[in-house]
């Protein structure tokens, strides 16, 4: 068990399927990311440096790619409550498979060029 999965244990089940599905988008995509807690949060590293997060709050989930994904595809995001490094979502709005693909495809390149 990982401590990814001890978060999600206790998630309720359908947030959890929800965070399961953005966690193996994250795998399919970057297959040789780490599996991590990060202030306190899910997370995930790519050659040692923070990729992406996720959290459930109680009125909505967020996923943490930090700032700069963020301004690069904001026109793509309208339909999310946006701050600084956070995509807030619902189940009722849930971040599509295509988007989550973008977004971690411009932090991997970001960090590939540290």
């Amino acid at each position: 068990m990982t401590v990814i999965d001890e978060y999600l244990n206790k998630i309720e089940a359908t947030k959890k399927n929800e965070l399961e599905r953005i966690r193996a988008i994250v795998h399919t995509t970057v297959p040789e990311v780490e599996e991590t807690i990060d202030y306190g949060m899910p997370a995930f590293k790519y050659k040692g440096k923070y990729l992406i997060g996720f959290y459930v709050y109680k009125n909505h989930m967020s996923l943490f790619p930090t700032s700069e994904p963020i301004n690069s595809l904001k026109s793509k995001l309208g339909n999310y409550k946006l701050s600084k490094g956070t995509i807030q979502f619902s189940m009722d709005n849930i971040i599509p498979e295509s988007l989550i693909r973008k977004l971690l495809l411009y932090r991997i390149d970001n960090i590939d060029r540290l």
